[in-house]
């Protein structure tokens, strides 16, 4: 069931006979009403179910839990298992299918949740704010990749960027057809598989780059609608 945080706001306004006019009074009440039209309606522009939280909380705590020993276990397992595995870089452009099939499908004019340029915006701004969280953190963290090229394993780029990709599939067309959604996590998914078998990644990396991917764009698609109403009132100033 769908959750909406809003809250009336009811102004009763006392006006003393004889200390206003029946002007004033008019004016003072009409001032209310539209200021209380106002607060409604950028309350109902922020539109959050508690449930849209818990697939990146869950992720993100995984991934602390997993990390350190039984990261280290399980990649030690699968480079026994598949010393040599090599995905030819399929995965450096996979990561970026969701939300080329997402926007493709916008351009061609098949309708979803926004316009086609709403789409690009929403696409831009997802990327950036879960790009920026995973550089910071890589920055912050400087935790070793399993095959020792750098300090710049936790959390995965290419994990984070694949379920960026994929909730935005989901958040447009996953309306229309729950196969969005299921194409757009599957590919997502096999992204961040591919990389701890190319042993460029531990579990908890992928774990948490699935996270911030999924996190950051639920909060730019919640926040929006509001960004988009104070870029108007900026313009009509």
């Amino acid at each position: 069931m769908k959750k909406q945080f809003t809250r009336c706001i009811f102004l009763v306004t006392f006006i003393c006979q004889g200390l206003f006019s029946n002007q004033v009074a008019a004016q003072a009440i009409d001032s209310v009403y539209h200021d209380t039209l106002v607060q409604k309606k950028e309350e109902k522009l922020w539109q959050f179910r508690p449930i849209e939280a818990v697939a990146p909380v869950s992720l993100a705590l995984a991934a602390f839990v997993t990390q350190g020993s039984i990261s280290r276990h399980l990649q030690s397992h699968v480079v026994s298992e598949y010393p040599n595995f090599n995905t030819k870089n399929f995965d450096n452009y996979l990561h970026y299918l969701p939300a080329v099939v997402s926007l493709s499908l916008g351009a061609s004019g098949v309708k979803g949740k926004h316009s086609f340029g709403d789409q690009l915006i929403l696409a831009l701004l997802s990327n950036l704010v879960a790009q920026g969280v995973t550089g910071s953190l890589k920055l912050i963290s400087k935790y070793p990749r399993p095959n020792g090229e750098d300090n710049h394993s936790f959390p995965s780029g290419h994990t984070s960027n694949a379920f960026t990709s994929a909730t935005i599939l989901h958040e447009e067309y996953g309306q229309r057809s729950v196969w969005y959604s299921v194409g757009g996590y599957t590919a997502a998914t096999t992204v961040g598989t591919m990389r701890i078998l190319k042993n460029k990644h531990w579990l908890a990396d992928v774990l948490m780059g699935a996270g911030i991917g999924i996190a950051a764009t639920k909060v730019v698609y919640i926040s929006y609608p509001w960004l988009k109403q104070k870029v108007r009132r900026i313009r009509k100033k």
